[in-house]
């Protein structure tokens, strides 16, 4: 039955994601009204509260049958099922290729399954794609430190930061010689 539905699921799906994907929707002002926001935040409650609004944006997909790539891969990955969430979002990344939260989304699969060498080219390209996704940047921070490159992982935790102060990551930040945190 699961194969059946599995290949109906396919079938359907397939002449949607030939016609291509749509361009990923423009949120670039509300986003960066957010991380003025966040900036300005006078405690971490109200920053942790804002940071969450900006996943709304990034995990809003270009269209319908990338959202539902992208709330599968989410769902399998929250359910530790890392192969259905792999092939989720590998599926959703050959559809919409400029869509940054998909390469992020599988950076995050990688990073659980310490594969960190992967989750980074996915992390790079999610950056490259939305420079100022804190996300993305806190995970390769994260992914460096696994990788033993702390220089690395510090200078992007630092821009991470920059952008969202409240980030829990950053209690992982060391102070700079001759600077304190």
């Amino acid at each position: 039955m699961r194969f059946k539905l599995a290949l109906a699921l396919c079938l359907f799906a397939a002449p949607l994601l030939a016609d291509g994907c749509p361009p990923a929707p423009d949120h670039s002002q509300a986003l960066s009204q957010l991380l003025d926001d966040v900036r300005e935040a006078p405690n971490e409650m109200l920053g942790r509260q804002i940071s969450n609004q900006m996943w709304e944006f990034w995990a809003d997909a270009p269209d319908e049958p990338a959202q539902q790539l992208l709330d599968e891969g989410m769902q399998a990955r929250a359910g530790y099922d890392f192969l259905r969430a792999t092939r989720a979002f590998d599926r959703l990344i050959a559809y919409c290729p400029e869509y940054a939260e998909g390469y992020n989304q599988r950076a995050f699969v990688n990073f659980l399954r310490q594969d960190f060498e992967t989750a980074l080219t996915d992390l790079d390209r999610a950056i490259a794609l939305s420079p100022a996704h804190v996300a993305a940047l806190s995970g390769k921070a994260m992914t460096l430190m696994e990788l033993g490159r702390d220089a690395e992982a510090q200078e992007v935790l630092r821009e991470a930061v920059k952008l969202n102060p409240w980030l829990s990551e950053r209690y992982l930040l060391k102070a700079q010689p001759g600077q304190e945190l």
